[in-house]
């Protein structure tokens, strides 16, 4: 399996994961849906065509600006992957759903789901300006 073949599983994992909480139901009556705002993966053992294994994701926190999970590929209980995924949330009418609106419709507080503090650093430095702000690409 390529690296992208395993972000895209992800996507679907985490797709299964707000389908089945009943958590896409209530975003979408609320008009909104998640987007992912920023990720990192580390690859350990490769998968060979037609291995199985298994997607296990866990909910890490939230910020005050987005929610965090944390997800393996894991074959026979060891781990071969782990990403850690930022996800916003957006309106369908644009625009970005604030924290307050998300814990009202989602049911999760992010004063009793703080992220940890590795996890708010690696957020800050890998964050790219709004789409408001110019963001030429030059290299430093």
């Amino acid at each position: 399996m390529n690296n992208g073949a395993y972000l895209a599983n992800l996507d679907h994992a985490r797709q299964e994961l707000v389908v089945r909480t009943g958590l896409w139901k209530r975003m979408r009556d609320a008009g909104m849906y998640p987007v992912v705002g920023a990720q990192t993966i580390a690859y350990r053992k490769s998968l060979k065509l037609g291995q199985r294994y298994v997607i296990e994701s866990r909910f890490l926190g939230l910020d005050d600006r987005a929610a965090y999970l944390e997800q393996r590929f894991v074959v026979d209980g060891e781990v071969f992957a782990r990403a850690y995924v930022q996800g916003r949330f957006l309106y369908d009418r644009g625009g970005t759903v604030p924290m307050d609106e998300l814990s009202r419709v989602s049911g999760m507080d992010p004063a009793t789901h703080p992220i940890p503090a590795w996890l708010h650093d690696w957020a800050a430095q890998i964050r790219l300006p709004g789409t408001r702000t110019p963001t030429p690409s030059t290299w430093d």
